[in-house]
């Protein structure tokens, strides 16, 4: 059950402004909660409150930040039925899969706890020349300043997560934009953050419209943006941020490539899983699956009979997999990419019905290359099946798309792992499993349309860290 309203955060504070933001439970559509929503004035006060408070962050030390991350571990672990709740009912997530989420809440705060004591540097050798005769360098990393975060809808928790965490690790002050329809989560980890020791104005979550929030991207006392998001809206933000470093994190319709040397079994359960999780709403979501011609038959045969038998309904149910849409209108967007392949030659082989926010789950065959299904980002629980022969031309067909994300190959021959881990232009190449797998310490981004840079916590502290040289000259030496 939520609460009947929700304060944003304000330089470490709760503020009960206003509630203008209602969130809605995605499966009723019933109105669940009040949010208070920032304007431009907060915004603006919110990011003189972050630069303000970055003094007193760089002068902490690595133990302290630590130990603020452990806190929020120890209170995620309190509150987890409340978050799976929240999330379960703010984005219509099945609740198993809520569970799941916030155990990567966790999981990402526990490894940022860990990587805080971990940013080191390192002694270089200038000596490399007669002239550097005497010289010694050595380099440390500094925090890069406020951080602006911009966080989806699709993983309220721990995409936010994933910004908020490295940036405490590095010690860098933030203001977060959550997502306007799932903001519950990123609100309770606020709340969190508030019972710490952060310097005032360390952090601030403030909900508000898109129409509002565009000193999220163009003040430069931000020293970074990291967005995650579609790709339309991040690559227009990039345009606008000036001179801060961006990370992208946005799209992706993702591939699966089945060898005949493959466990079908095992291949078929992680592709059912990795397609339809959630309702299909993750960037690295199955979209394209690639079968080896000799067993695409009995593939055929067994993925439909799983996809079919996937229980629909009440995310609050312990028995339902598919959940709903995030709203009537993106089920209604994709029912119409799937006429849309239908009209041009494919065969829905299960699915492909609509009731409001709920979209069946749907196998397509025989789709064309250019149809939207195919070739944009789907984002909800769809899939494409088709055959090959050729090992290479198939890894070909995988590369012919706008985005590269992450790609998943079910093979044993450890050759065609190694090749599809070199040819594959994506971000990450999963062998023996689905390019939905991620674990929070893993580098994670994509490349084309699929984004700039990666997250994972190490590799976040690197983007919201600077390099800082110092050189000691020995005289005599």
């Amino acid at each position: 059950m939520l609460a009947k309203a929700y304060p944003y955060y304000l330089a470490n504070e709760a503020v009960f402004a206003n509630q203008d933001l209602t969130v809605t439970n995605k499966y009723t559509g019933e109105p669940a909660t009040q949010v208070a929503m920032a304007d431009a004035d907060v915004i603006d006060r919110a990011i003189a409150a972050a630069e303000a408070a970055q003094p007193a962050l760089n002068a902490m030390k690595p133990y302290e930040r630590q130990a603020i991350l452990q806190h929020c571990v120890e209170r995620f672990e309190d509150r987890f039925d409340e978050l799976a709740d929240a999330l379960c009912v703010e984005a219509g997530k099945p609740i198993k899969d809520a569970r799941g989420e916030v155990t990567r809440l966790i999981d990402t705060f526990r490894i940022a706890a860990e990587e805080a004591v971990r940013i080191n540097g390192e002694v270089i050798n200038l000596e490399v020349t007669p002239r550097a005769r005497g010289y010694q360098g050595m380099v440390k990393r500094v925090p890069i300043g406020p951080c602006s975060f911009i966080s989806p809808f699709n993983f309220p928790l721990n995409l936010a997560a994933h910004k908020v965490a490295p940036a405490i690790a590095a010690g860098c002050a933030f203001v977060l934009k959550p997502a306007s329809r799932t903001p519950i989560g990123a609100l309770i980890i606020g709340e969190v953050l508030a019972e710490t020791d952060l310097p005032q104005g360390a952090f601030s979550i403030l909900p508000c419209s898109r129409d509002g929030a565009d000193l999220f991207t163009t003040d430069d006392r931000f020293k970074l943006l990291s967005f995650t998001g579609s790709p339309d809206v991040g690559w227009d933000l990039k345009a606008r941020a000036g001179k801060k470093p961006v990370v992208l994190e946005l799209g992706g319709n993702a591939a699966c490539v089945v060898d005949a040397d493959a466990d079908l079994e095992d291949a078929i359960e992680r592709i059912v899983f990795g397609a339809y999780y959630q309702s299909g709403q993750s960037c690295i979501s199955v979209q394209r699956v690639l079968v080896h011609q000799d067993i695409y038959a009995t593939f055929k045969q067994r993925y439909v009979e799983k996809v079919a038998a996937l229980v629909h309904g009440d995310p609050a149910d312990e028995k339902t997999f598919i959940g709903p849409m995030i709203s009537e209108g993106e089920a209604g967007r994709l029912a119409a990419w799937i006429d849309e392949a239908r009209d041009k030659g494919a065969t829905v082989l299960c699915g492909g019905q609509r009731d409001g926010a709920m979209l069946q789950a749907t196998v397509l065959e025989n789709v064309p290359a250019d149809a939207k299904v195919c070739a944009e980002e789907a984002f909800g629980p769809v899939s494409i099946i088709a055959p090959f022969s050729d090992f290479d031309a198939a890894l070909e067909e995988v590369n012919n798309s706008q985005f590269g994300l992450q790609a998943g190959i079910f093979t044993r021959d450890l050759y065609k792992a190694h090749k599809a881990w070199d040819v594959l232009d994506v971000g990450g190449v999963v062998i023996g499993d689905v390019p939905s797998w991620r674990v929070d310490n893993m580098p994670y981004g994509g490349v084309k349309e699929s984004g700039l840079g990666r997250e994972g916590i190490r590799y976040a502290i690197e983007d919201m860290t600077e390099l800082r040289l110092m050189v000691i000259r020995t005289p005599g030496a």
